[in-house]
């Protein structure tokens, strides 16, 4: 998780859901919130299954934020992303979560698919590591600099 940006004292920390299983690319989006302007929390789930028992506050994420942003692999072990993503949008409490799918995948069943079950926006990950890391603050730019969000109601 990482801590909340100290040019933010008074600002709201902002609660981000990483859902990857790619140590590596987990690496990179943690570095590039780092160097974040906002304040922000970034939590980190491996597989599909441990992303709904954190959104479902079940098991050991009982105390479990609810996200302002879910960024979302679809190749996961357990419980495939397009699963996660169908159940967030399907789900009362959470389907006014944005989901910021990000994946290797450029085959367009894959990103038409996405889109059909309601997600937000389909980011193809770059292979370099400077462009990577630059999506990532563009998400994070766009999502809560941008864009006016939902409120986090019934918390």
């Amino acid at each position: 998780m990482n801590k909340p940006n100290k040019n933010s004292e008074n600002a709201k920390v902002v609660e981000i859901l990483l859902v990857e299983d790619s140590p590596a690319d987990i690496a990179l989006t943690q570095e590039a919130l780092l160097d974040s302007k906002l304040a922000n929390n970034l939590h980190v789930v491996t597989d599909g299954e441990e992303a709904m028992a954190f959104l479902q506050k079940r098991g050991r994420h009982t105390a479990a934020p609810k996200p302002d942003l879910v960024l979302l692999d679809l190749n996961l072990p357990k419980k495939s992303g397009r699963e996660v993503l169908a159940e967030i949008k399907a789900d009362e409490e959470l389907h006014a979560i944005p989901v910021v799918i990000m994946t290797v995948s450029r085959d367009e069943r894959d990103i038409c698919e996405s889109y059909r079950l309601h997600a937000n926006c389909y980011i193809q990950k770059p292979l370099k590591f400077e462009e990577f890391i630059k999506i990532v603050q563009s998400i994070e730019d766009f999502w809560f600099s941008i864009v006016t969000l939902p409120p986090r109601c019934g918390e």
